[in-house]
């Protein structure tokens, strides 16, 4: 097992540092850097020559990539293309407010997915399973940003029952994006309780088929006693990776509902940056989203491998 656990670390440290130099070969490509970005209008001659010198954009890329590497590694980003707001600041309070958003959209979504997968499962092809399923495909067909817009229209601006856009300051304390953050919460859960619903419902579906369930059927074993103890346990395995896969998505991914809803998330902050043409502050948030996607990646790999006595056996054999 140990073995198993430090290959998968190496690996994803591997990963990391592929994504790294692309990363930062794609920004080095772009027409122009921060220097151009800051001066604007003013970036010609020496001017534009001296804030190279000052940034050490003149040195060799391969020089600027390892210093940038080496300084990530240890939480530092550099400053942000304007020179006066370090990028870690800026980071550590738009990540902790997604990651509110994503917390509480699994703590509606995840729950929600399996109860419904459940019962659509066990009730395969009857009304029950029908209704879900179709809500299912329903919920993730809609873009994100016509069912954002469908529930400010509903909720804000004909109920008046919640507010249709985010306008505390992304530095306010937790307590006061309520209840601001309930329709972009309500947004990311359907289309997160769409994926992993319709993952559960096929698991449960293949699972109830199995052979040992038939034999535990045969031998008198109660119907809850199967579904709960046997079944499902089984059943929520394969769903483990779409779990993590969307908390990845949540952490970076959501940035049409951030930009909708106006919430101050990393989303948002990555499309302010690239609007203004910060490149450090893309090249930092593409490198942390990127590094959150394989470390959920790779700890949703080792739950399932930890949860599953067949790969355990597997890899303590190899």
């Amino acid at each position: 097992m140990l073995r198993m656990f430090l290959r998968r670390t190496l690996l994803g440290l591997a990963t990391v540092a592929i994504v790294s130099v692309i990363i930062f070969a794609g920004i080095e490509l772009l027409p122009g850097d921060a220097c151009t970005a800051f001066l604007e209008r003013e970036a010609k001659g020496q001017v534009l020559e001296n804030c190279r010198e000052e940034l050490g954009l003149n040195r060799p890329a391969l020089t600027r990539y390892l210093e940038w590497a080496g300084n990530a590694m240890r939480g530092d980003f550099g400053m942000s293309a304007n020179g006066q707001e370090s990028i870690a600041g800026l980071v550590g309070a738009r990540l902790g407010n997604s990651l509110l958003l994503a917390v509480c959209a699994l703590m509606i979504g995840v729950p929600l997915a399996i109860i419904l997968g459940l019962f659509a499962g066990l009730r395969r092809d009857r009304p029950i399973d029908l209704i879900i399923s179709t809500g299912a495909i329903f919920a993730m067909t809609i873009p994100e940003f016509v069912s954002a817009t469908v529930l400010i229209l509903v909720f804000s601006a004909w109920l008046g029952w919640l507010p249709g856009i985010v306008l505390t300051a992304a530095e306010a304390p937790v307590r006061e994006f309520f209840p601001e953050i309930l329709l972009p919460m309500i947004v990311l859960s359907m289309v997160m309780t769409a994926h992993i619903l319709r993952m559960v419902r096929s698991s449960v579906i293949e699972v109830m088929n199995s052979d040992y369930i038939q034999m535990a059927t045969l031998k008198g074993v109660g119907y809850g006693r199967i579904v709960f103890l046997h079944a499902l346990p089984n059943a929520l395995l394969p769903a483990i990776n779409v779990v993590a896969l969307t908390i990845a998505w949540l952490l970076g991914g959501v940035v049409v509902v951030e930009v909708v809803f106006n919430f101050p998330g990393m989303g948002r902050m990555m499309i302010d940056a690239i609007s203004d043409r910060d490149l450090p502050v893309v090249q930092a948030l593409a490198l942390i989203i990127a590094s959150a996607y394989v470390l959920v990646n790779l700890s949703a790999d080792l739950l399932t491998m930890f949860a599953n006595p067949r790969l355990r056996t597997l890899y303590t054999r190899g």
